[in-house]
């Protein structure tokens, strides 16, 4: 049996930072609004950490079935399945656990949420669950993984960011007005540069095992453009939530000297390939969860 360490390792807590940075984004443009409810909060940001924690689990399952981690080629930190800490089995016993627990907290959070009014909403966020859940497991699992196909930017980038971040607003306010979508399309776009700077140190261990990601199609040096176009675009989605809501408040744009980080990692990144792309996932994910929480203390200052 594995040890609670290899476990912990399994879960990969370093991209937490940016499953939770939805939840934070969501509840903060709530209270921005003057909407926010603590119970609320605390169940989105449980959600958000079970989720990943399974799209974490099914993705080390999905690449490890396709042999995608035993190629040899891989640059990334060993994995649990491929490094045999922890067996097939007990992984597949885990995802399903895992599904478990964020079905029970998912229902509880819609039917005690202040959002959740009327019947109409509730079967919308029942949908968007089920999707969320799907989308965790069907990564790199299954013989039509979109992860294989080129779709996991796009999927990264809905469901790390206009799904969660609108979801949770909606939870607090039950209002699904343009409020959260600027903020929401930011933090897909940083969720989107995560998986790139992944896809870019894998790139030939992917293209190897035939999993065709958008760095794999555009090649490293057409994805680091991508990545630039993205950061720059990051910052700007988040710049014109305060021109429209906040154009005269100078504490509400302090938040935006994070984004001088994103550009110091944009510039790294461009000099870098393979292994030693893989401290800016984690750079990437904690400027992303700095980035959300300063937003939101700076616009409700």
């Amino acid at each position: 049996m594995a040890s609670l360490n290899r476990w912990i390792e399994a879960f990969r807590l370093r991209t937490l930072f940016l499953a939770v940075s939805s939840v934070i984004l969501g509840s903060g443009v709530a209270w921005f609004k003057g909407l926010f409810t603590l119970h609320t909060f605390i169940l989105a940001f449980l959600l958000a950490v079970v989720l990943q924690i399974l799209a974490n689990l099914a993705n080390d399952l999905g690449d490890y079935i396709k042999g995608t981690d035993t190629t040899g080629r891989r640059e990334g930190p060993v994995r649990a399945l491929q490094g045999g800490s922890i067996t097939p089995r007990a992984m597949k016993r885990a995802v399903a656990i895992a599904v478990s627990i964020c079905i029970g907290i998912g229902l509880a959070l819609i039917f005690t949420a202040p959002g959740t009014t009327s019947g109409d909403a509730v079967w919308i966020l029942l949908l968007l669950g089920g999707a969320s859940i799907l989308a965790a497991l069907f990564y790199t699992m299954g013989r039509h993984a979109y992860g294989y196909k080129g779709w996991g930017d796009l999927f990264a980038f809905l469901f790390f960011g206009p799904v969660p971040v609108i979801g949770t607003y909606f939870l607090h306010t039950g209002s699904a007005d343009s409020l959260p979508l600027l903020p929401a399309i930011g933090l897909g776009l940083i969720s989107s540069m995560i998986l790139n700077v992944n896809n870019m140190r894998d790139i030939e261990n992917d293209r190897s095992s035939e999993k065709r990601t958008i760095a794999v199609k555009l090649g490293l040096k057409g994805a680091k453009r991508y990545h630039a176009t993205m950061t720059v675009a990051t910052i700007v989605s988040f710049a014109i939530f305060n021109l429209i809501y906040l154009p005269v408040s100078l504490p509400g744009y302090l938040y935006l000297l994070t984004g001088i980080r994103f550009i110091t990692i944009m510039l790294a990144i461009n000099k870098r390939e393979g292994a030693t792309l893989d401290p800016y996932l984690k750079e990437t994910s904690l400027t992303g969860f700095l980035l959300s929480l300063t937003f939101v203390l700076c616009i409700n200052a």
